[in-house]
Order: C-alpha cells, then structure tokens, then sequence
C-alpha cells in the first residue's frame, strides 16, 4: 500500500487540499458532481502501484478544501487543478475526470495545454446536458440525506448503477452544496467552451448501461475528433463506474498513461516531464 500524503495548495484565497501517492508521472483524478476524491482510492493505489504519481484534488467545501466564494464557471473549476499540477513541479499530466470531472478535464486542457499530457473521459456525458428533469431529480434526491435510504436507493438505482450492481456505497460521500455549486458554474459555462478538450490525446472511457452518458454519444465524439480519441466500452457500469468497475478503469487508464510516457528502455528518459 502506497502512503498517502494530504498537502495544500494555496490559490489566492482559494486553499485546496490534495491527495497524493506515488511516483512518477501525473495522473490526476477528477471526482464527479458534488463527491470527493476519496471516491477513487481503490483506483489510486492501483495506479500509484504501477508506477505513476496520483494527485486527488478535493473540489472546494470537500476536505480541507474551501473559498470565500464559490466557482464563477468551468474556467475557475479548471484553474484550481491548474495551480495543483503546476505546484507539484512534474510537468504535464494525465487528468482523468469522473462524470462532471470530465468537464473541468476538458477546460483544464484547452486553458492549459501545456499542463495536460492526455485527458481521460468517464462516464462523460460530452455535448449533452443531463437536463432531463427526471434525471436532475434523481440526482438531487441520490445527494439528499434527508431523504429515506430507500428512495435514494431507488434513485441510485436509476441515475448510477446498472442492473444488478449494489448502489449502497455511495449513500454516503456526498456534499450538497457542493453539488450545487458545481452545477452552476457547469451552467454558467458552454458546452461548447469545453467541448474538444484542446489537442491532447483523449481515452473516452464509456459505461455500457449509462442513463446520462449514451453510448452512442461516445461514438458521435470520437467521429468529431477523429484519432484523437480512443473509446473503451466498460461493460456492467453506469454512470458510478468507477464505483462499479474500479479495476477496469484503473487498468485502462494505466495502460493509455503508457502510451503517453513509453516505459523506460536504453534510449528512453525515465524521469518525470
């Protein structure tokens, strides 16, 4: 088991707290809409393991991350990430964004190229908001502890997990007002600002049974861009897929990292940039 490291990152008046493990080259991991990094410590430790450095940046009002003043857009959300890869001093990163971390993964890499190695997409939902109010509701009530554990159940069920798959994990690990912090600067910022996720290699990791994020949507993306993008099907995961399917994703995100930094050999640098 890797050692995990709490640091802060300071930003302004913005202090973000990050989760780090590892040596190596940069993998950072996004969480999704109003949940925390600790929803990826199965996959941290795998990747940390297989010789990458993994940072986990708590979103603010998450862990001893927090701002006098809430994200004003995308741009903001992207900024935060930027001052943490850039405070680690390992060059450009891998940054992989779970749900609506794929979005601020994607602005991260057209504000800051030169940050970004690669960028992996899971669960992405990219072009389409989940705007239906059927699916906005079972968010809300998924994040809502108010709620008997019965009906978050139900929309756990609905919103995030496949057929079959056991949905209690993530009654807990949820922050409201962070959710709801994120979803507006989400709304205050075009899907069309984010869309293209700048010009560095992209692994769309895509459930196979997702509500939100359509298979086929993963497809239409990868027909945009061309070769940029590489799609990979998870099978027996929706929208909590790195929940459902942590060993899956980690092994793929290893791999494409590879393909970003080729394993040492007699001509190759081995250290980190």
């Amino acid at each position: 088991m890797s050692t995990v490291a709490s640091t802060i990152v300071q930003r302004g008046d913005v202090q973000i707290e990050v989760l780090a493990q590892g040596s190596g080259h940069r993998v950072v991991l996004l969480p999704s809409l109003g949940r925390g990094a600790t929803d990826f410590d199965v996959m941290a430790e795998r990747i940390a393991a297989a010789g990458y450095r993994v940072l986990r940046p708590q979103p603010r009002g998450i862990g001893l991350s927090r701002s006098p003043a809430p994200y004003a857009d995308l741009h903001d959300c992207a900024a935060d990430i930027a001052a943490v890869i850039e405070a680690d001093r390992g060059g450009a990163a891998l940054v992989a964004g779970h749900a609506f971390g794929n979005r601020v993964a994607r602005m991260l890499a057209t504000d800051r190229p030169d940050l970004v190695r690669g960028v992996s997409l899971i669960a992405a939902n990219v072009g389409h908001a989940p705007s239906t109010p059927p699916i906005r509701e079972a968010i809300r009530n998924s994040a809502n502890p108010a709620l008997p554990d019965e009906e978050r159940l139900k929309a756990l069920h609905f919103a995030f997990f496949a057929p079959g798959n056991d949905p209690r994990a993530w009654l807990t690990g949820w922050h409201p007002d962070v959710l709801a912090a994120q979803r507006i600067a989400g709304d205050r910022t075009s899907r069309q600002e984010d869309y293209t996720g700048g010009s560095a290699p992209i692994l769309y990791l895509q459930p196979g049974h997702d509500p939100l994020a359509h298979v086929e949507d993963a497809h239409e993306f990868k027909r945009a861009l061309g070769e940029r993008v590489t799609v990979i099907v998870i099978g027996n995961a929706s929208h909590a897929a790195i929940e459902e399917q942590p060993e899956a994703i980690s092994q793929a995100l290893i791999e494409f990292a590879d393909t970003l930094w080729p394993r040492c050999g007699p001509q190759l640098s081995c250290s980190p940039g």
